[in-house]
């Protein structure tokens, strides 16, 4: 006996959901625990490296062929199971809608969560506790054309773009514009700090994103778009933080072996870049320390008192 595992994250226009993958390993792990042989078939986007995926599959190396969680229907699941003809073909942790539908004629046995007159049963996500991965806000931004020609946001954010989509993260895009007329905008400074309060570390090309993390205790990994420094370079030195990388030297590897010993991360990795560099950094614990002590340290009036003093002078 030999089953493959599919689920809507195997054809190609399907689609993966957490639960949809979750659900997939859930039957993985039952199979390897009862000594079943088993591979799970992937899409060309969601295969991971070295993963299998569904149109590289040959149906003679197996014997039983297992469909995983979503809907008991659609044409891309039919057409997917009708390359197993001669496979056992069994679907579980679905959901049946219509006992009629074409896709229940190609397989052998149902075993839904849910389906007409049936009792509903928790779903098989739930079996599987996935990693938990750093929880990381992203503030980026096209404007500031005030810099003129100074401007690098376009590279920036192309290179920010790469970089973000190697990482093991959960990336928020954030904002710190508000609108009260659009809810996927906060509508005030409250709400944009509790956010970030939440969060791991922050991502940021935005001069607020990185004064609003360092107030509220979280690392930022800052990058200025800006030619030659603006003025998020200015207030990472307000601040006396580190984790600032000018928009002329994004490229860069990372700082030598005496930089690393003493952020006490270690030499560099092959291959590591400057952002790799200071990503390490703002989660390691001086890093997380740093920020920490920034929330307690809270600026001066200093700019304050030269207000009032302006205001009373004649």
């Amino acid at each position: 006996m030999r089953v493959l595992i599919v689920g809507w994250s195997s054809p190609l226009h399907g689609e993966a959901t957490a639960g949809d993958v979750l659900a997939m390993e859930a039957v993985a792990r039952r199979l390897t625990a009862d000594g079943i042989g088993h591979d799970t078939a992937w899409s060309a986007v969601m295969c991971p490296p070295g993963g299998l995926r569904l149109d590289d599959v040959d149906p003679a190396h197996y014997t039983h062929v297992v469909f995983v969680c979503g809907p008991a229907s659609g044409d891309a699941a039919v057409e997917m199971l009708d390359r197993f003809p001669r496979c056992r073909r069994i679907a579980v942790g679905v959901s049946v809608v219509d006992h009629a539908d074409p896709l229940l004629d190609r397989l052998d046995a149902v075993i839904a969560r849910d389906s007409p007159g049936s009792t509903a049963r928790p779903d098989l996500a739930a079996h599987v506790s996935p990693p938990v991965v750093p929880v990381v806000g992203v503030y980026l931004t096209g404007g500031q054309h005030e810099y003129g020609d100074r401007r690098r946001h376009e590279a920036v954010i192309g290179a920010l773009t790469d970089w973000l989509g190697g990482l093991d993260a959960a990336l928020l895009p954030l904002e710190t514009r508000l609108d009260p007329r659009d809810w996927r905008l906060p509508s005030t400074p409250g709400q944009v700090s509790s956010v970030i309060a939440r969060l791991d570390a922050v991502v940021t090309m935005r001069m607020h994103g990185l004064v609003l993390a360092l107030q509220t205790g979280v690392p930022a990994l800052a990058i200025d778009p800006i030619s030659g420094g603006g003025k998020v370079s200015a207030q990472a030195a307000a601040w006396d933080w580190p984790a600032v990388i000018g928009a002329d030297d994004l490229g860069a590897g990372a700082p030598g072996a005496d930089a690393f010993t003493a952020d006490g991360l270690g030499a560099p990795g092959p291959g590591e870049t400057v952002l790799d560099h200071w990503w390490r950094w703002c989660l390691s614990p001086d890093g997380r320390a740093a920020a920490r002590r920034l929330a307690d340290d809270r600026p001066t009036d200093g700019m304050l008192d030269e207000l009032m003093e302006a205001l009373r002078r004649r």
